[in-house]
């Protein structure tokens, strides 16, 4: 791979933490939980069990616990959309691996999402 350049802008973190991603389409928004392998304030990517297309819009939940965050767990809302789609075969289980780009997002302390 001597060829390829690193186009990566900013630091990835091997995190696994569960997700929670909402998918708006034709006025419903499906909900579904998956799993992050890693994640920047950038981008992340993780693993579900259903199929999301590459250009999809996307609502993304997910909590930092107090372990990482030395204090209070964190609540991160982010929008983003996918630019990856993969394939991936995880203990048996059929399951899609997506990249997405991060557009937004917003960071709440655990004491504030609790009031």
């Amino acid at each position: 791979m001597a060829g390829m350049a690193e186009r990566r802008t900013a630091r990835r973190y091997d995190l696994s933490l569960p997700i929670i991603i909402r998918v708006p389409t034709n006025r419903t928004i499906n909900s579904q939980g998956g799993q992050t392998r890693d994640i920047s304030t950038r981008g992340l990517y993780f693993v579900i069990g259903q199929d999301i297309g590459p250009g999809a819009e996307l609502d993304i939940t997910l909590t930092l616990p107090a372990e990482i965050t030395h204090g209070t767990e964190v609540f991160v809302h982010a929008l983003g959309k996918v630019v990856r789609v993969e394939q991936r075969t995880d203990d048996g289980l059929s399951r899609m691996g997506i990249a997405a780009v991060i557009e937004r997002y917003d960071i709440i302390r655990g004491e504030a999402a609790r009031a």
